[in-house]
């Protein structure tokens, strides 16, 4: 598919049938013009069922022949996931569709009429104008293996955000029954679980050595070497504890409750994860991307569940627009305005770049000496975050480059090609 604009417009002649859609949860407007924006059919409604499909169907077919076209082009906004199923109804009658961007509908509305009216049936006259004027994007639809660590790496994390639920819970009862646990315990780790299992209140704790704790705790499944220093902080801030010492009973069956949750959470998680890393080893992908020191198996799922394939992108740089890192400036006469990214792209892809960066300036040797170039520099030198933002575009072109040529990541390449900058500077 061609991805400049001009080709864009052109792909919409006078043989092109344009079908605006506004997507809804359980009714779609559909709209139909030429290729100079003339209203061949007013808005008319699609059901979201098999009927309404395939009655939309037969009437883009008399669409076609009464107003003699050879081609058809469906448009409509990626809404929510309302759109998907009638994406797929359209591949698999080989119906071409595209995405328009809801900004751009949005500030379009008022052209024809000059009113902030808003409703379906101008919405979708206002996509197929937008999709005649060749502003537009071709979607990637995700299939196979792809469609499945899509689906799963989203399953992964709202089970993750259900489980850091649950343990914002478990602190909520701990600053009420035992407020002095985090002096102890910054973090939720096997043994910190063991004593919210054995001796959740102060009371538990009190009158027993650090000796006995441990004992306790060895009790647990997967808690084999429990901490003496631990134990002993724990038996001392027992001692002073301001703890509530009124409805114990249920505050233990509470906490009880939440530790199960949290240990069925974490069982689900660890076995998704195991499945998603799996499946993306099929990827052909998986082992340029995982030849990346710093770059581990989870980020790799994130990764391809976010973009699939890289080597479908014909530049990197529609990577680094799908991500937002694209720049934007605001200018205006004399007055030069600064540049920041666009932000315009997928948010979770953005946010994987910039958690994964930090470790990979950690571990990889290439990166470390470029980060520090780009900070240190006496020309133009960039503060510590608008360099983490330039190595993430950096680290997507490398990446798709590997997939693209089928090579392993090439540190000491890349350490030429850092020496050959530094020689340009």
């Amino acid at each position: 598919m061609n991805f400049n604009t001009n080709e864009k417009i052109n792909q919409v002649s006078e043989n092109t049938l344009v079908i605006g859609i506004d997507i809804a949860k359980h009714k779609h407007f559909a709209c139909a013009i030429d290729d100079r924006g003339r209203v061949l059919q007013k808005s008319f409604p699609i059901m979201q069922s098999r009927g309404g499909f395939e009655g939309f169907y037969e009437r883009l077919l008399a669409l076609k022949a009464t107003h003699e076209k050879q081609e058809i082009l469906v448009g409509f906004e990626p809404t929510g996931h309302y759109w998907m199923n009638l994406a797929a109804f359209l591949t698999h009658y080989g119906i071409p569709f595209v995405m328009v961007n809801p900004m751009h509908v949005n500030r379009s509305k008022e052209l024809d009429d000059n009113l902030q009216t808003k409703n379906d049936q101008k919405d979708a006259l206002v996509i197929a104008r937008l999709m005649r004027d060749g502003r537009f994007s071709y979607p990637r639809i995700l299939d196979g293996i792809e469609a499945e660590l899509r689906n799963g790496a989203t399953l992964r994390s709202k089970i993750q955000e259900d489980l850091n639920a649950l343990q914002n819970r478990i602190i909520r009862w701990l600053d009420r029954f035992f407020p002095e646990f985090t002096q102890v315990f910054k973090s939720f780790g096997k043994m910190a679980y063991a004593v919210l299992e054995m001796t959740p209140l102060p009371s538990d704790i009190k009158g027993k050595t650090p000796e006995e704790l441990l004992f306790l705790y060895r009790q647990v499944d997967g808690m084999k070497s429990p901490q003496l220093p631990k134990a002993k902080q724990l038996v001392e801030v027992a001692q002073n504890s301001i703890g509530l010492t009124e409805g114990v009973v249920m505050a233990k069956l509470e906490i009880a409750t939440l530790l199960s949750q949290v240990k069925l959470m974490q069982t689900q998680l660890d076995e998704l994860t195991a499945q998603l890393i799996e499946l993306a080893k099929q990827m052909t992908d998986y082992e340029y991307l995982a030849s990346v020191p710093g770059i581990g198996d989870v980020t790799i799922v994130d990764l391809l569940s976010e973009v699939g394939s890289l080597t479908q992108y014909a530049h990197p740089r529609q990577l680094i627009k799908l991500a937002g890192l694209t720049l934007r400036e605001n200018s205006s006469g004399q007055q030069k305005g600064q540049k920041r990214i666009s932000k315009r792209g997928r948010r979770k892809l953005r946010a994987l770049l910039f958690r994964v960066m930090m470790p990979i300036i950690l571990h990889n040797p290439a990166f470390k000496q470029l980060h520090e170039y780009y900070t240190t520099r006496t020309k133009n030198p960039l503060r510590k975050k608008q360099s983490i933002v330039v190595l993430c575009g950096k680290l997507l072109k490398i990446l798709h480059a590997l997939c693209k040529k089928k090579t392993m990541f090439n540190e000491h390449q890349m350490m030429n090609d850092f020496t050959r900058l530094q020689t340009a500077a």
